[in-house]
């Protein structure tokens, strides 16, 4: 992210030296500077630290100067986040995590609609794109109201690699994601994955081979290390931007961990505020409110947050997020009425993705999650997940409605 300077700031003109501490706690959100300083002719860059919307410090290169007055608070501007040459995002991009029999178009869709930024596939095999696997190549598919949109690959193979970087080519997604980060056995035993950790140079060249492999974007998800006493991520995110990755998507744990325990994101802090660093940082791991996503994003600075588990029947989080950073507020919570509208767009778009028999049968995983938190639901839950036929489930839908919309009238005329 780049930061404005005015090297011609007359310093006859200078602020009162509070001016940007005052600034910077009134509007915690960052700001952009101008500088006050005798350049002497010269052009001064500059390379001014922000963590947690607050100034730590500057450092120069060029010609000797004198400051004069430090720094001159300005109301920031609408920031932006770019990867590669044409996917621009809002400032603080909210990403939907790629996962494995989640992430799929009707999840996707529905996800869209309330604030996801950058979405993706789900992970595919490298393997079984080459050979044409049916369940491989369905994961291919996505719509146009869907970009900016990434594929997402994983492998332990340069050629296979390669082939599918040139087999997604064809099918024209925003960018190419390479998955170094997956912690489950089967692909790990492949040397696939979270495996890559453990042999950096072999991660460097499925990277390079993918990157030379597409005109796209090549962006990167991995994890802190294969374990504790192997925590290389700081080297790993080095490397794989001098290779040209676009971004790099950082998961708080290591492999070790698989989802325990609590995320570390120290380390990703270290990654962001590393000055060799230039490319987009962004965090993943434990994000399942508003209030800790502000905290994150203040606390350790990154460019923008990846959701994974949390949007699973809470679709509705990014556009709380979104909501509680610009205003402070909570958005109004989904009502039930709200939940079950919710409910049948994704069902009726599974079903017009997979068909009237596997539309519904994969519905089944998500509906506890999207009434969690309902008194009295589970009758209604089994019921769900019972139905086989659309309007069946129709009208078990419909029935609850009809009862929340009875309650809501009762308790209001009370």
């Amino acid at each position: 992210m780049s930061y404005n300077t005015d090297p011609y700031h007359s310093c006859d003109n200078k602020d009162p030296p509070g001016e940007a501490a005052e600034y910077n706690q009134l509007n915690p959100g960052g700001f952009i500077s101008e500088v006050c300083m005798h350049t002497e002719g010269f052009l001064l860059q500059l390379f001014i630290s922000i963590f947690g919307g607050k100034l730590c410090e500057i450092k120069h290169t060029g010609p000797q100067f004198q400051y004069a007055g430090l720094l001159r608070a300005i109301p920031a501007k609408q920031m932006s986040i770019q990867i590669g040459q044409h996917i621009i995002l809002p400032d603080f991009p909210l990403l939907l995590a790629p996962m494995e029999d989640v992430s799929d178009p009707p999840f996707r869709y529905v996800c869209k609609k309330y604030g996801a930024d950058l979405m993706y596939s789900e992970f595919i095999s490298s393997e079984g794109l080459i050979r044409d696997a049916i369940k491989s190549r369905q994961k291919l598919d996505f719509f146009e109201y869907e970009r900016p949109f990434g594929i997402q690959i994983f492998g332990g193979d340069e050629e296979a690699m390669s082939l599918s970087a040139r087999i997604i080519d064809a099918t024209n997604p925003d960018l190419v994601d390479i998955n170094f980060g997956c912690p489950v056995k089967k692909v790990v035993c492949k040397g696939a994955g979270a495996a890559v950790l453990k042999d950096v140079p072999a991660m460097v060249r499925l990277t390079r081979a993918v990157i030379q492999s597409t005109r796209l974007p090549v962006t990167v998800k991995t994890r802190l290390g294969w374990d504790d006493d192997s925590k290389n991520i700081e080297d790993v995110a080095e490397r794989l931007q001098d290779e040209g990755i676009g971004a790099l998507t950082i998961h708080g744990r290591t492999r070790a961990q698989l989802y325990k325990g609590e995320a570390d994101w120290t380390l990703i802090a270290r990654v962001k505020n590393n000055p060799r660093i230039h490319i987009p940082i962004f965090g993943n791991g434990d994000i399942e409110s508003p209030e800790k996503a502000l905290e994150y994003k203040n606390r350790y600075g990154v460019d923008g947050i990846m959701i994974g588990r949390a949007a699973i029947g809470n679709p509705w989080i990014f556009e709380e997020i979104k909501h509680f950073l610009k205003f402070g507020t909570h958005r109004e919570p989904p009502s039930l009425e709200e939940r079950i509208d919710v409910i049948r767009q994704h069902l009726h778009r599974s079903i017009e993705w997979k068909g009237p028999v596997l539309g519904v049968l994969e519905m089944r995983r998500h509906y506890s999650n999207y009434l969690k938190g309902i008194p009295h639901i589970k009758e209604v839950r089994n019921q769900l997940v019972q139905k086989g036929e659309l309007e069946e489930i129709e009208s078990v839908l419909e029935d609850l409605k009809r009862k929340a919309e009875t309650q809501a009238f009762a308790a209001a005329t009370m």
